[in-house]
């Protein structure tokens, strides 16, 4: 029985999937499994899998594309380890990643669930290092912080199994965020250890979910509807989460949705300083609104995160 699985979902990346799963296989740390589940792949995902010819490696071929979160899912039900550990398939691991993992869960206490680690964002061949400065609380209870917005990722992460068992698995109705959202779930009962290294490389293309503007509006909508409406007491959060929404609806070109948004973020908190600002654009029209935003990106305003 290996100590850790770690599970790898993965769909059309035949291209990119080797290099992920090279770097499992290249661990200092070696009692592992790595399941491979291809998500109803239509390139050759399965053959650069299987031609690796490495005995850890399990491959589940699921018969049609359901995203990532059913993905895990599908491999969390066949794991065996004590540990899970999740990879992307366009991501690389440091070969010492799952050793120092291992090794501060010998030393941690039985309240730690998770141990994750740094990571460098890699975009458009910029490196940005993550968790930045600027969050305050990174171990611990971290419940709080996670609330304010994600600094965790799956690939990043060793979980106890069991924390599974206790908070559920992977939401499977979000497109987005899935990452973020069970975090948030296994802070209410786990605490967190940060090995502050970058033993994670993450690499953003312009296929990745992370770029459809579509899946972020629908994400953060049920992640609102989830976490932040029912902690009413919680305004200032609840304003910030609707402000989100507000501002990507109306850079997507759905204005009159995004202003309702944009109102109710106000009406939720009144002294939120980046809605105030947003609304008052967004009275201007779509064309208006989208040319500030261009000028935030180039450091000049300040409608957008």
């Amino acid at each position: 029985m290996p100590t850790v699985s770690v599970i790898l979902p993965t769909y059309n990346r035949a291209h990119l999937v080797g290099r992920a799963i090279q770097s499992v296989l290249n661990q200092t740390y070696r009692d592992f499994e790595l399941i491979v589940v291809d998500d109803g792949s239509t390139d050759s995902t399965e053959s650069v899998v299987k031609g690796l010819g490495d005995l850890r490696i399990r491959y589940i071929r699921c018969k049609q594309n359901k995203g990532g979160s059913a993905a895990r899912n599908t491999g969390i039900r066949a794991a065996k380890g004590e540990y899970i550990a999740f990879q992307d398939s366009d991501d690389e691991w440091a070969p010492e990643k799952l050793e120092k993992q291992m090794m501060t869960f010998k030393t941690a206490s039985y309240h730690v669930g998770v141990i994750y680690t740094g990571f460098y964002k890699i975009k458009n061949g910029i490196k940005t290092y993550i968790p930045s400065s600027d969050i305050k609380v990174t171990e611990g209870n971290i419940h709080d912080q996670l609330l304010k917005g994600n600094f965790v990722g799956t690939p990043m992460a060793m979980l106890r199994a069991e924390c599974f068992k206790k908070t559920g698995l992977f939401d499977e109705r979000l497109p987005r965020f899935q990452d973020w959202e069970l975090f948030i779930r296994i802070s209410d009962h786990y605490i967190f250890k940060l090995i502050n290294e970058p033993l994670v490389s993450a690499f953003f293309s312009p296929d990745s979910i992370s770029e459809d503007q579509g899946a972020l509006i629908t994400a953060l909508k049920l992640i609102t509807e989830i976490h932040f409406l029912p902690r009413r007491n919680r305004r200032k959060l609840i304003s910030n989460m609707q402000y989100l929404i507000g501002n990507n609806l109306c850079k997507s070109g759905n204005m009159r949705e995004g202003k309702m948004y944009l109102f109710q973020s106000l009406k939720s908190y009144p002294l939120n300083m980046k809605c105030i600002i947003a609304a008052t654009v967004s009275l201007f029209g779509e064309r208006y609104y989208i040319s500030v935003c261009r000028l935030k990106r180039r450091g000049k305003g300040s409608i957008d995160r």
